[in-house]
């Protein structure tokens, strides 16, 4: 099946209502990596699950299994979809001034056609996706901004082919497409964020939650941690700064990924899910000091697996803990973004103003969803 957009986008374009998404970027910390496949399968153990699996807020029976939270703000990419060649598909983005446009049904699986093989694999025709970041100069900067990118596409062409997959499907499509065609070492954290958004605990099960067969691709028990009434409490006591230096996450990602083979690395590894756990305890009773606390210590566990993680953040983190609070590379410290968390709001205030001389920051706010629609659903049925 084809699903052909030219003329209907052509309308859309002269009515200025062209359809599109808004994706949202996150902030992880302690979890960070735990959402990667391997991490997933390696450190996931069958629990002694209670009748109610969300009647106790608190989750204690979950303490052992990989999790990860996400904090949406609203950094991203806006995705448009454009009038094109009835014949072709495309895809331009403006940040980094690339465009790669092909046939629907001959698009090659490559690198290179990252995301316009989600239009391919849609049935998509006529239709060129133009990206483009709401941040200017800060690409990624440890945001998940590749995988934002690509649940965005994901979720619009799902949208423009009239939804034929649900959530958990757009998000295992979008990191497996990610990860197999070589862009990145991806998990499915920032995707999670990028479909759900919020202050948001998912703890992974990487084969369906035990008897819910309907979730047997995969997926995650998610928990809001914080209402959005409440983010102003977060958002006073953490900034983000940008070290100035970026590097492939992908070799720290590996390095990570190979420790899972040796019995130390593993041992190491096995730590951090009750890490993330306090992580989680910490933002949903907001117990500063407790969440202080996970944070020091998951960058410890993450920094002996290898060093190379706090290249760039070193200085950063001594003015931090010089104001009783901590710092975290963002990601797998690959962008340059280092999250700052101070505990007292002041304390935080006289750091910003300290590191604002030296490093940019990447000002924020949280966002209760991961992504917005636009001119979506389209006035008219799509053609097929």
């Amino acid at each position: 099946m084809q699903v052909q957009l030219h003329e209907l986008l052509e309308d859309a374009s002269k009515r200025h209502a062209l359809p599109g998404v808004i994706a949202y970027n996150r902030i992880d910390g302690p979890g960070s990596s735990l959402d990667l496949r391997e991490f997933q399968q390696a450190l996931w153990r069958l629990p002694l699950m209670p009748t109610d699996i969300q009647g106790d807020p608190a989750m204690e029976w979950t303490r052992t299994l990989p999790r990860t939270v996400g904090i949406t703000i609203d950094a991203g990419t806006r995705i448009e979809a454009r009038p094109f060649n009835s014949e072709l598909i495309g895809v331009r983005s403006v940040e980094y001034g690339t465009e790669t446009v092909g046939k629907p049904g001959q698009v090659t699986p490559t690198r290179d056609n990252w995301l316009l093989k989600i239009l391919d694999v849609f049935g998509l025709a006529g239709v060129m996706f133009t990206l483009q970041n709401l941040r200017v100069g800060i690409q990624s900067a440890g945001l998940g901004g590749s995988a934002t990118a690509m649940t965005g596409v994901c979720i619009l062409a799902n949208e423009l082919a009239g939804r034929p997959f649900r959530e958990s499907q757009l998000i295992s499509l979008a990191s497996r497409m990610e990860q197999d065609l070589g862009v990145s070492i991806t998990g499915t954290q920032e995707q999670s964020n990028v479909v759900f958004g919020g202050v948001t605990d998912y703890v992974w099960f990487p084969w369906g939650i035990p008897g819910r067969p309907e979730t047997a691709n995969g997926e995650s028990l998610r928990s809001e941690l914080i209402p959005p009434g409440d983010y102003r409490d977060l958002e006073e006591r953490v900034a983000i700064f940008h070290s100035g230096r970026t590097r492939l996450s992908a070799d720290v990602n590996s390095i990570w990924r190979s420790a899972l083979s040796t019995s130390e690395g593993y041992e190491v590894h096995m730590k951090k899910p009750m890490i993330a756990y306090e992580f989680r305890e910490g933002l949903r009773l907001h117990n500063w000091e407790r969440v202080l606390e996970s944070i020091r210590i998951y960058r410890e566990l993450r920094t002996a697996l290898c060093p190379d993680y706090m290249d760039g953040a070193r200085e950063i983190l001594g003015r931090a803990e010089a104001k009783g609070g901590t710092a975290f590379p963002l990601g797998a410290g690959g962008g340059g973004g280092i999250l700052v968390f101070c505990p007292d709001p002041d304390a935080l205030r006289e750091l910003r103003d300290d590191l604002r001389t030296i490093y940019r920051e990447i000002s924020f706010r949280i966002r209760p969803r991961g992504h917005e629609l636009v001119n979506l659903p389209m006035n008219e049925e799509v053609a097929s």
